[in-house]
């Protein structure tokens, strides 16, 4: 798996499906439903761990400890999706905040839907500020799946 961020032609007729994450967490409900839509539309499935850099240090500073909560999780997409024969193209990006991550990825690649992560009960994810944003300045067309608390999470320290 390459995690290496390529840039692809907006012109390009492959549909692509975001799939955008962060905090260390990617619920089991959600990557399913996101592989079935991109199952369904024929479509390249493209997972984003989102880094949030601290604003004491560069936005180009290396963040390898999540960069290794990274990419088991990317890993883990890529090996369901690869059972249902999707093709996965697995992105990295920092930002400040989540939204800030996800502005820089918009700018410089395109995607015909946005699957998120609502948080459940406890567990990390997008916040409902964040969400909200989302749906307000998202470029494509967005699901917010909010999955069932009890239920098992995808989690890089499994």
């Amino acid at each position: 798996m390459s995690v290496i961020s390529r840039r692809r032609d907006r012109n390009s007729a492959a549909r692509r499906i975001l799939i955008p994450f962060t905090r260390g967490h990617l619920d089991q409900r959600v990557l399913d439903a996101a592989i079935r839509i991109a199952r369904a539309e024929q479509a390249t499935l493209v997972p984003a761990y989102l880094i949030l850099i601290p604003l004491e240090l560069g936005l180009d500073a290396q963040m390898s400890k999540e960069s290794e909560r990274a990419i088991p999780l990317l890993e883990a997409v890529e090996t369901a999706a690869s059972r249902e024969k999707i093709p996965v193209d697995a992105r990295i990006e920092s930002g400040r905040t989540p939204t800030h991550a996800l502005e820089r990825l918009w700018k410089a690649e395109h995607f015909d839907r946005i699957v998120v992560p609502a948080p459940a009960g406890r567990d990390p994810g997008f916040t409902p500020k964040e969400l909200e944003w989302l749906l307000t300045h998202a470029p494509a067309e967005t699901i917010i799946l909010r999955p069932d608390p009890a239920l098992e999470l995808v989690d890089s320290q499994s």
